[in-house]
This record gives structure tokens, C-alpha cells and sequence, in this order.
């Protein structure tokens, strides 16, 4: 177990614990809570030994394999694939162990122990998981929301929140005792999120996890250690029952104080009535004492949560906006991207929209569109008359600028907008405005580039208010906010009497503050009909699906194993000309007309479609065959390496079984990526 005894932590001057005492037991999974610089992420430093304790002890087992997501940015041109099996630490050693003894052997082949020592050595191999690494870090890869033909990209080709969910699935890959995660949601959409949870609610180790998303918390933990005022107190349950536990230990603590406080007065009293008087000077003075030796009980000092609220629009048109037939995208190269097609919604006043979907199905690109950051690419999109947008992007620096400061950002808009924001424009004005949203003395004056995410993130809300918009686009607005502010958030936008559209991988938000939702994918933009409990089902169902379907390939590759003649493997065939060329060729076709010339467009439309699809079955028929004489040959290594055999010819057949391994995996990744382009046609 772990166990902190009068622990005592500092980080440079500031004393962050001071004889703070916690255990945590094999197999919990902790929640770690507390506000924004409490020092959650310094005690994970202590947890995974980067950091020591400045007194007391702290015990962790010394055996215990630890796993924690890497925060730097990976830089490297390893595939994604190749990256996240690097992970896995224990298959790591022993490729590393195995390389080492096929050296010495290869020196020396007629050496004896060198051959029972390469046995050995592919024995460990198989035992670490060789034979299945690349199907487990593909599976992590594809449930963290990438897509097949992305298996094997390199690193440095994704962007960085993409680069950050691989660092999540290469820790996910470690095989550990103890599983650190800070903040692993910040960037997932609700999709990954869901599976992540799924993922984590089979860890079979110790968890520790620091996150401000509430559904998460209470969905993974078991446990919760609250650390404020220097001191850590654990409470058993999840996140909300830790928030009913610590209401009603503040209300036991503040009734205590109050009648503290009245005993306090009472003596109080008594010593400055008699303590004059000889006759009961003994008597005052034994009160004194007491007051002295009573331990004192703090007060309950309700902690400075930030709030704020969005002042009434000046006018709500209706509708806000209309949008006719249009497409979205963005212009790479002079050349547009299309994302979403023959887009047609309208957005009422009043409305409190949630926008649901995938990463990379277009969620942003709507967002963005709809603020006027980008054009429709086809369409119309038109506009209320006094339309005034109020606009948080997901990457806060797209509305800031890194070099300048909160002040000059205030006074920038305060000029652009001038009197039709109907606010005080000048610099006192501002800077008071400001005040009000915790930027207060020097930090007007700080650059933005050097302030943390909650920070932005605070001063991007103040800017919005500022406005007074009617129409609030909110993309993750709560990514670097801390559980104080989200809920200062959610009350803020439930008193707002504008309309509202809202992406966010934040249940708890969305549940609040959505009446509503959009399914944003497959090109287009629909009506979701159901709530968010609707919706995290359709994305369990889907997973299962893909699960269920994953399983009954294998199925049927078994069952062709046992008629198919253990032979060589085939080499993975290379893609023909033919696939390439539908795969390009394919896309969304016309409309048909109408009758006769429709049944006979129909017919053209479903000819062509088969003709496309043709080769990419064919394709996947011949690697169904390799994979089952693969299959057959890896059983039958397997099974003389179980049997007493000369060391020379054990250690032939742990290579030939490397070989066919090493073969699966690049079938089975050939077999995904052609999956995936069948399952694109037939969509």
C-alpha cells in the first residue's frame, strides 16, 4: 500500500503539505481533488518518486510497476503503432534481452547454454505479450478516436492534442501496479471519453487520478483524497459522495465553532468580570488556562470561488441565424476541403444547443463558421438582424494574442466595439472590469502567453462579457478549467437569456445547460433524438458492434485454420492499382433523377459501387486464407516448443515463431486498413 505519515512537501517556498497523513490500498482507484494550486500535480511528483518529501515518510512498494502520461510533446518519426507498443515497458526489456542473447549466440552457435539460453529468451518474449502486442496497442490507438489508416503514421504527422492521446495510450499500454493520470481527459471528445472510462473501469491495479470532470470522477473512482489547507483528507466514495460527505463535515465544523466561540464569550466574560477581584482571582486565572489549552476549531471560511454572469442581451432576433444548404470547410492549398455537406438548420431564440460527434467529424468546423472565423463553402448563412456573437475556441490563442496583455486586449475591443457595447470604455473602467474576473494588480499587465489555461481561459469568458452577445459559441470551454470554475460556468450560462451552442466533452455541462442536440458526422449535421444518457449508449453500442464483428473475423479465421495445410505464410499482397483507383474515384454521387432514368442512374450507381468494392474483398478473401496458415503454423510452433527438444532446434523454431508473428500483425494491419475503406464505399 501507500501510506503518508506527517508528510511534509514544499514546493520552492510555498509549503503545500504540512503533516498530512493518507493510505491508499492495492486496487483503489483515488480521485485526487482540490483547487488549482493546492498541489495535486506535486504530490503526483512525490507518488512517482521525481519529487521527495521535505519530513515525514512516505512508503510506496518498491516492486510496484508505475505507469504515468508522458507531458512532453513526443517529437519522433515512429509510427503511432510502433510508438505505443514501446510502452509496454516489460515487452521492451525482454526484445532487449532476447536481442542481446541472439548476439552472443550468433558469435558462438555450437555453445550449449547460448541455445537454451535463446530458448529461454523467446519463451520470455511470448510470456511479455509479443505475440499480441501490436493488436493491444491498435486496439488503444482506435478506441482513443484514430482511425485505421492512421495506425501507422508517423508521430510527428498528428497534431498535438492528437500526439498527447497517443502518449495516453502508450501509458495505457504499460503493463503497472500503479496507474498516474493527470488530467487525461483535457483531450478527448465525448467519444474517447466514454471508452477511456470503459477502459479504466477494468484496471485491475492501484489508480490515482487527477481530473475536474465530475462524471469521469465519479464513473472511475472508488475513493477520493481531498487535499486543502495544507492537509489530505480521504473519503470513501466517488466524487459526488465526497461532495455530500465534506457538506455535511463543513456543517458539523461550523456548528462546532459556533458553540467554541459561545464557550470562548462565556469565559471571556467570567475573566473580565473577576480577574480584579482576589477573592476570584484563582478562579479567572483556571479559565484562562482553559482558554488556552482549548483546541481550537477553524472557522469555516467559505473559499473565494470565482462567479460571474452574463449581462441581458440588448436585443434577441429570431430567427438568430438560418443556415441554407451550405457546405463547410477550409481552403488547404487553394484547393477547399469539404467537411459537411447540404448542411440546412435554423437556430431559434432561447435555444440551448449541445454538439455531439466524433474528433475530426466537422464539430469545430461548424463553430468556427457560424463565428464568422471562416466562410461556408457553398450555401448561405444568414444572420438576425443585431446578431452579436460571443466566441470561445477551443485553442483559447486563436481569439488571443500571446504578446499582449489582459489590459490591452480589454482596450483593443473596447475601441473596435466602442459605444455599441453600451459598457464603460475607460482604462479605470477596465481595469476594475477586469478585477472582477480575479485579474487583479500586476496581472493586467502580464503577457497572455505567460499565464496558465485557466487563466486564458478566464480572460477569453471576460471578453465574451464584456460584449453582451445574444448568441454565445462555445467549443470546450472547459478544458483548462478547475471544478470551482466549471460549476461558476454552469450557473452563468443557466441564468443567461441569450441562445446558446455548446461542444464540450464536460457531461455535467452539457447536461445542465443543453435542452437539446446535434449530431455533427458522416458529412452532415442532424437532430439527435434522445438525451446525453441516449447518446452514451449509442457510442457503447457502436464499440461493442465493432467488437462483436472484430471477434467473428477471427472466428472465421480459426474455423478455416483447421481444413487449411500448415505452409510458409504468403507475403502481405501489395494493394492493386484497381483498389487505389475506386478508392480515389469514390464519392458522393449526384442526385438521381427522378423514374425510369432514376431506376436506370440506380442500377449505373450500385454497378459502379460493386465494381469499386470488388477488389477490396477480393483482397480481404486472400488475407482471411494467409491469416489461417499463419495461424496453423503458429500453433504448431507453439506446440514444439512445449515439447523437450535439442536447444539449437528450440531456439530455430523461437525464431521461425517470431517471424509468423511479426507476419499476423502486418496481415491483420493490412486487413484493417482494406476493413476500413470497404466499410467508407459501402457508407
Amino acid at each position: 500500500m501507500i501510506t503518508l505519515k506527517n508528510v511534509v512537501l514544499r514546493r520552492s517556498a510555498k509549503l503545500l503539505l504540512d503533516g498530512a497523513n493518507a493510505t491508499i490500498n492495492p486496487g483503489e482507484r483515488v480521485g485526487l481533488v482540490g483547487r488549482n494550486g493546492a498541489g495535486k500535480s506535486t504530490l503526483f511528483a512525490l507518488f512517482n518518486r521525481t519529487l521527495h518529501e521535505d519530513g515525514g515518510d512516505f512508503t510506496l512498494p518498491k516492486q510496484w510497476r508505475m505507469s504515468q502520461v508522458a507531458q512532453d510533446m513526443p517529437e519522433t518519426e515512429e509510427g503511432a503503432t510502433e510508438f505505443v507498443v514501446g510502452g509496454d515497458t516489460r515487452l521492451v526489456e525482454q526484445r532487449e534481452a532476447l536481442a542481446r542473447v541472439e548476439k552472443a549466440y550468433e558469435a558462438n552457435p555450437d555453445d550449449g547454454d547460448l541455445g537454451m539460453a535463446l530458448a529461454h529468451a523467446y519463451t520470455d518474449l511470448a510470456d511479455a505479450g509479443e505475440h499480441d502486442a501490436v493488436p493491444r496497442a491498435q486496439a488503444l490507438i482506435l478506441g482513443l478516436g484514430f482511425k485505421s489508416h492512421e495506425l501507422d503514421h508517423p508521430v510527428t504527422s498528428f497534431s498535438g492534442g492528437w500526439r498527447m492521446r497517443l502518449q495516453l495510450a502508450r501509458a495505457l499500454m504499460c503493463p503497472s501496479d500503479l496507474l498516474l493520470l493527470d488530467e487525461p481527459t483535457n483531450h478527448l471528445d465525448l467519444d474517447a471519453l466514454v471508452w477511456l472510462e470503459a477502459w479504466l473501469q477494468k484496471y485491475e491495479g492501484t489508480m490515482i487520478v487527477i481530473s475536474h470532470d465530475r462524471e469521469f470522477l465519479d464513473a472511475v473512482t472508488t475513493v477520493t483524497l481531498h487535499i486543502a489547507n495544507a492537509q489530505l483528507t480521504r473519503y470513501g466514495g466517488n466524487y459526488s459522495k465526497f461532495e455530500e460527505m465534506r457538506a455535511l463535515h463543513m456543517e458539523q465544523q461550523q456548528a462546532a465553532f459556533g458553540k467554541q466561540q459561545e464557550k470562548i464569550a462565556h469565559l471571556q466574560k467570567f475573566i473580565d468580570r473577576f480577574k480584579a477581584k482576589a477573592s476570584k482571582a484563582k478562579q479567572a486565572q483556571s479559565r484562562v488556562k482553559a482558554l488556552e489549552r482549548m483546541e481550537k476549531v477553524a472557522p469555516l471560511l467559505a473559499e473565494a470561488d470565482f462567479t460571474f454572469e452574463f449581462k441581458e442581451p440588448g436585443n434577441i432576433p429570431n430567427p438568430m441565424l438560418s443556415i441554407t444548404h451550405a457546405s463547410f470547410g477550409y481552403i488547404v492549398d487553394d484547393t477547399p476541403k469539404t467537411i459537411l455537406t447540404n448542411v440546412s438548420k435554423s437556430v431559434q431564440a432561447g435555444q440551448r444547443i449541445g454538439i455531439l460527434g466524433a474528433n475530426g467529424q466537422g464539430k469545430s468546423t461548424l463553430v468556427k463558421t457560424i463565428a464568422r472565423e471562416m466562410g461556408a463553402l457553398a450555401g448561405t448563412v444568414t444572420e438576425g438582424k443585431g446578431l452579436n456573437i460571443g466566441y470561445f475556441a477551443q485553442q483559447e490563442l486563436d481569439v488571443l494574442r500571446p504578446q499582449d496583455t489582459p489590459l490591452e486586449h480589454m482596450v483593443r475591443m473596447a475601441r473596435e466595439l466602442g459605444a455599441a457595447a453600451k459598457e464603460p470604455t475607460g482604462e479605470q473602467a477596465l481595469r476594475g472590469f477586469l478585477g472582477s474576473f480575479n485579474f487583479n494588480g500586476d496581472m493586467v499587465k502580464q503577457p497572455v502567453g505567460t499565464m496558465s489555461g485557466g487563466e486564458k481561459a478566464r480572460l477569453v469568458l471576460a471578453m465574451m462579457v464584456w460584449q453582451r452577445p445574444n448568441l454565445l459559441l462555445l467549443d470546450e470551454p472547459t478544458n483548462h478549467l478547475d471544478l470551482a470554475t466549471r460549476e461558476a460556468l454552469a450557473v452563468a450560462l443557466n441564468e443567461f437569456e441569450g441562445t446558446l451552442m455548446l461542444v464540450s466533452h464536460d457531461r455535467a455541462l452539457l447536461r445542465s445547460v443543453c435542452d437539446e442536440f446535434w449530431m455533427v458526422g458522416r458529412g452532415g449535421v442532424t437532430d439527435f433524438d434522445g438525451d446525453l444518457d441516449d447518446y452514451q449508449r449509442y457510442l457503447l453500442e457502436e464499440a461493442k458492434r465493432l467488437r462483436e464483428e472484430a471477434k467473428e473475423s477471427v472466428k472465421n479465421a480459426a474455423a478455416q485454420a483447421v481444413a487449411a495445410a500448415a505452409a510458409a505464410p504468403v507475403p502481405v499482397a501489395a494493394p492493386a492499382a484497381s483498389v487505389t483507383a475506386a478508392t480515389a474515384a469514390a464519392g458522393p454521387t449526384a442526385a438521381p433523377p427522378a423514374g425510369r432514368d432514376q431506376r436506370k442512374q440506380g442500377a449505373q450507381d450500385r454497378q459502379q459501387r460493386n465494381e469499386q468494392l470488388k477488389p477490396i474483398k477480393r483482397e480481404i478473401a486472400q488475407i482471411d486464407e494467409q491469416l489461417s496458415a499463419a495461424g496453423a503454423e503458429k500453433a504448431t510452433l507453439e506446440t514444439r516448443l512445449a515439447q523437450p527438444l535439442p536447444a539449437a532446434e528450440i531456439a530455430e523454431a523461437g525464431k521461425r515463431l517470431k517471424l509468423v508473428n511479426d507476419h499476423i500483425a502486418q496481415l491483420e494491419e493490412r486487413w484493417l486498413a482494406l476493413s476500413d475503406q470497404l466499410e467508407t464505399l459501402t457508407a
